[in-house]
């Protein structure tokens, strides 16, 4: 009895589920937009392998409902080693060029090749995966029958299948809604918290009375967090600007946040960031840049800097916190996070700059990454702002769900291509990347000048709900340089490629996925400021200084 227990568990394996699985493993080694860990591909093969098979079983299950022909005895069991062979077989070549496709990706970031052994780790935790799928499967399949049985004494069989069936599911539900997001959230949101709190060693609080958090300051410098700590600590000093820009005393840059601690409400932050910027003069400035920052709290450096060298110090730059929560997460659990506060403090900044005399007030812009890029789009309401229009604005990484991104890339000009899309004339909106397309040979800017900087190879941008059955634009024609040739799109497989790609695409190289270069913001700053004696050899010379430092 024992020694039959192997061959009745391999026997209880659907060949079809098997066959399926195999390809959609196969399918999930293929390249995506970023080069994968052994641990993240692992995962994702493991899951598609688990997708692949659990579609097979029910094809299965519906072919003995329509009471289709079977296999049985002998030939059943050799027609099944044999798919087995076939799996084995197709898994452990796809194995096998994984490690070049990953490298193709690699070489279009220029990075180091993976490392050798990388195809084996991937087998054993996809393995590891797919047989966790299997147990949680067979354990519901369990419940259900056990459902099912105590049901059956009071009803009739089928009748008690169903509504096991639908208990079991509300169930898996309950559980998935609670624990997963409620709790996952949770705990993902205070892990973010405690995060924000800690204080580092590197960080000052700054002494100079321009600046928010100083001894002087309305805002506490304790309640503005690690992010905010960070951000206005690491401002550029006066002798660092003035060394580059071969002046004796230029101004030095002003930085205000308000962090989620700083007050009790979002409108008694955005209350409290105005007057920090009255009370630094930071209206009589040159320019004002309101930044709207990720989930996390985070106002990207190397967005704020090029802006600070073009004016010579002569800026201020606002950013009020909204959250703790990593942007990708927040956006595929809540894509409008973060948006009264950004209204917020957009209307109170810009209620009193409007009022200022035109000839005096200075140049309003606003700057967003990520979450922040969709918050800050989404702060505003353009028929508002025409009469007496804002400058301007740099949006990097806009995710997909941005609706200004959406409606200039739906409507762009024939034959540009969706990673770097021409809209209309380009005297409002223009998209740029690593390759610097903002000089656009006929086109002149309006009032307002809106661009867009973003990568190819950024899942945030370019992941769509629609990849799980539809091939995306930015896969025909022309791809983005930083795109891999080997990547093919298949139905789902590469809709969960792209999500394994989030959290990876902000830790990956700069320059790349979701990691925006300083040098490539000097471009775009430089179209939207137009800042005075910047000429294409000075802005090569800032981008120069900037590459590497930040």
């Amino acid at each position: 009895m024992i020694s039959k227990l192997p061959t009745r568990f391999a026997r209880s394996f659907c060949t079809a589920g098997l066959l399926l699985g195999t390809l959609f493993f196969a399918a999930s080694l293929t390249p995506s937009l970023l080069p994968r860990t052994a641990l993240v591909q692992g995962v994702l093969s493991g899951l598609a392998f688990g997708a692949g098979y659990l579609l097979g079983f029910w094809v299965r299950r519906l072919w003995r409902y329509l009471e289709l022909p079977v296999l049985r005895g002998r030939l059943s069991l050799v027609v099944q080693v044999a798919a087995a062979l076939v799996c084995l077989v197709i898994a452990g070549y796809f194995l096998w060029r994984s490690v070049g496709w990953q490298n193709s990706i690699r070489a279009a970031m220029d990075l180091e090749p993976t490392a050798e052994g990388q195809h084996l780790q991937v087998a054993l935790v996809a393995a590891a995966v797919f047989a966790g799928l299997v147990l949680l499967a067979r354990l519901v399949r369990l419940v259900f029958v056990l459902v099912s049985r105590f049901i059956r004494r009071h009803v009739p069989r089928r009748f008690a299948q169903v509504i096991g069936f639908a208990l079991v599911a509300m169930l898996l539900w309950s559980a998935a809604n609670g624990l997963i997001f409620s709790v996952g959230l949770r705990m993902a949101d205070s892990s973010y918290r405690q995060f924000d709190a800690l204080f580092e060693s590197d960080v000052e609080q700054p002494a100079a009375p321009v600046m928010a958090g100083s001894a002087e300051s309305l805002v506490d410098w304790e309640g503005m967090g690690r992010a905010g700590r960070r951000f206005v600590a690491q401002t550029p000093n006066a002798e660092k600007l003035g060394k580059f820009l071969d002046q004796d005393e230029p101004m030095r840059p002003a930085r205000v946040y308000i962090g989620l601690n700083s007050a009790d409400s979002i409108e008694a932050r955005a209350e409290l960031a105005l007057e920090e910027l009255k009370r630094i003069d930071a209206f009589e400035r040159s320019a004002l840049v309101i930044a709207t920052p990720t989930g996390t709290g985070e106002v990207d450096r190397p967005a704020i800097v090029p802006v600070e060298y073009m004016t010579g110090g002569d800026v201020a730059t606002v950013a009020v916190q909204y959250s703790y929560l990593a942007s990708w997460l927040a956006l595929l659990t809540e894509p409008g996070y973060g948006a009264d506060t950004a209204q917020a403090v957009f209307d109170r900044v810009y209620e009193h700059w409007r009022d200022l005399p035109a000839e005096e007030r200075p140049e309003l812009y606003l700057h967003g990454l990520s979450l922040g890029a969709l918050n800050s789009d989404l702060s505003f309401d353009l028929y508002d702002v025409v009469g007496d229009p804002i400058d301007g604005a740099v949006w990097s990484g806009p995710p997909f769900s941005t609706p200004t991104w959406q409606s200039a890339t739906r409507e762009r000009k024939e034959g540009s291509p969706v990673w770097r899309p021409r809209f209309r004339d380009g005297s409002v909106i223009r998209f740029t990347n690593q390759q610097d397309a903002l000089d656009i040979p006929g086109a002149e800017w309006g009032p307002m000048r809106f661009v867009y900087l973003q990568y190819a190879s950024d899942p945030i941008t370019f992941f769509e709900p629609e990849l799980f059955y539809r091939r995306p634009d930015w896969l025909t024609g022309r791809r983005g340089p930083d795109v891999s040739d080997a990547l093919t799109w298949y139905p789902a497989i590469t809709f969960l490629q792209l999500i394994a790609d989030m959290p990876a695409s902000m830790v990956g190289p700069v320059g790349y996925g979701h990691v925006y270069a300083a040098e490539d913001y000097a471009d775009a700053w430089a179209e939207v400021l137009d800042p005075t004696g910047w000429d294409e050899s000075r802005i090569s010379q800032l981008k120069a200084h900037l590459r590497g430092r930040y």
